[in-house]
């Protein structure tokens, strides 16, 4: 721990910083590559990681190399201050234009942003001894991130490692959740993954890639309830019980401010098997993909007879074309995905009244249109109504109805697991963020958007029926237009 002491190498002076018995103590000494620690808010995240690194500066010296980051640079100032004010304690110099810290030992620390992938591209061939990604729920997908471990290396032998830190919520809850915590809940338990690395032509040789996820809560940091006993109640002020839940104690199942958080899987999700009326409604919804996920949905409406209020719109099966990994598709060819869709309708035994789907796949661009070549391997659409605003707001009274008119049977596992994660667009609150894993909710969109909710019955004053009763009928107009047209033709 000599990094952290004012004077180099003297154990009688008093360290600067040094970790808190718990979770701190756990990153700074944790031997893992990838390491995610986080959880609740006030969980002592940035002083982890920068006593992680004054740590690892101080034993490799010159040879040591780090580079912090985030999505967003406005987002760096609060970590770049207290990196500063921790490093003139030592002698550590910041340059400003290179956003750099140079410890008095020659380690170098870079502070970075990645707010798009081809932002991590720019340091493909850098060496770095130490990374560290701060608040990792704001990356929608991991690819950015993936794309860093690259440069996470040492020609030197230093031993190398990233270091993650976040809290529940925002873009990319869904993917930090699936990767650190469903392994774990509860953290410690190592994950290694076996990893083939091709050194020359045809020679390979094997890494284990090791993670593991450290919880911290509230309760761990001491220091900052020691010095701030009014945090806690200023945070049990600022939202919902299940906001404030996921502050406090980091719960990953529980996420409020949601794009749509009148949802809830007690309320809105089917379990067992479903016997659906065959005199039903039935029909299917698509939302296009490629290189991203393609989503269909198989949607039954309600007749209030059973399970649902009249009208009700049942999504009791899907097909989530990706490859296992967030937001990345399958790849597959129109025709491939029309017969997939005809095989799994074979399958179900349903009749369909009709097929609505992502308006993109009609366009024609120099060839047939992905709908086209879709039709001729025998699966037809027709065209989606992609008003977002509308379509959410569609949703949104379906999921809010006291007797909810949306639900999901439990095998559309994409759906369920992707819906309750979805954020606000920064820019635009009456959107979703679109940069996240959103397939599955648009392909639904477009299903409630053809069978949009009933207005209530307008109140028809006696004077408005009796103006009403006056008017002619449709059938009274249409003859006499013909009749207007005969005459017209008699003249000549």
């Amino acid at each position: 721990m000599s990094a952290l002491y004012p004077n180099l190498g003297d154990s009688r002076i008093t360290p600067i910083w040094q970790p808190q018995p718990g979770p701190q103590t756990d990153l700074v000494t944790c031997p893992v590559f990838e390491v995610f620690y986080g959880g609740a808010r006030g969980g002592g995240k940035t002083e982890a990681s920068i006593g992680d690194w004054f740590l690892h500066s101080g034993q490799w010296g010159e040879r040591a190399a780090g580079l912090f980051v985030r999505r967003k640079l406005t987002q760096l100032s609060d970590a770049i201050k207290r990196f500063r004010r921790y490093g003139a304690k030592i002698g550590a110099k910041w340059h400003e234009q290179k956003k750099e810290l140079t410890m008095p030992n020659g380690a170098v620390l870079k502070f970075a942003y990645l707010e798009r992938d081809e932002d991590a591209e720019e340091y493909q061939g850098h060496e770095y001894t130490r990374i560290y990604v701060e608040e990792v729920t704001n990356f929608p997908f991991p690819d950015p991130i993936m794309k860093l471990k690259g440069s996470c290396r040492s020609s030197a032998g230093i031993p190398c490692g990233i270091r993650l830190t976040g809290n529940p919520g925002g873009p990319g809850h869904h993917w930090v959740k699936a990767r650190y915590i469903d392994p774990a809940p509860k953290g410690y338990l190592v994950i290694e993954q076996l990893e083939k690395i091709e050194i020359e032509d045809g020679v390979f040789v094997e890494s284990i890639i090791d993670r593991v996820f450290i919880p911290a809560k509230l309760k761990d940091n001491k220091e900052l309830l020691r010095n701030d006993p009014g945090y806690v109640q200023r945070l049990r002020e600022t939202g919902s019980a299940a906001l404030v839940k996921a502050w406090l104690e980091g719960d990953w199942d529980g996420v409020d401010g949601t794009f749509f958080s009148e949802f809830s899987e007690e309320k809105h999700v089917l379990r067992g098997v479903l016997q659906l009326p065959p005199h039903w409604t039935k029909f299917r919804a698509m939302d296009w993909g490629s290189a991203a996920p393609f989503s269909v949905g198989w949607y039954a409406v309600s007749d209030g007879e059973i399970l649902a209020p009249r009208g009700a719109l049942i999504k009791y099966a899907e097909w989530y074309g990706w490859n296992g990994q967030p937001n990345k598709g399958l790849k597959m060819s129109a025709d491939s995905v029309a017969r997939g869709i005809i095989n799994r309708e074979k399958d179900m035994k349903q009749r369909l009244s009709y097929g609505v789907a992502d308006p993109s796949i009609f366009s024609n661009n120099g060839g047939p249109s992905i709908a086209e070549m879709m039709l001729i391997a025998g699966c037809g659409w027709i065209r989606g109504d992609n008003a977002r605003q509308a379509g959410w707001e569609q949703m949104r009274k379906r999921l809010a109805a006291d007797e909810p008119l949306l639900l999901f049977h439990e095998s559309c596992e994409h759906t369920i697991r992707t819906l309750p994660y979805l954020q606000h667009d920064d820019k635009n609150p009456e959107d979703l963020d679109t940069d996240a894993e959103d397939h599955a909710v648009d392909e639904t969109r477009y299903a409630v958007m053809s069978r949009p909710t009933l207005r209530d019955k307008p109140k028809v004053s006696e004077t408005d029926l009796t103006k009403a009763r006056a008017m002619p009928t449709i059938n009274e107009l249409l003859a006499g237009s013909i009749k207007a047209r005969q005459m017209e033709e008699q003249r000549y």
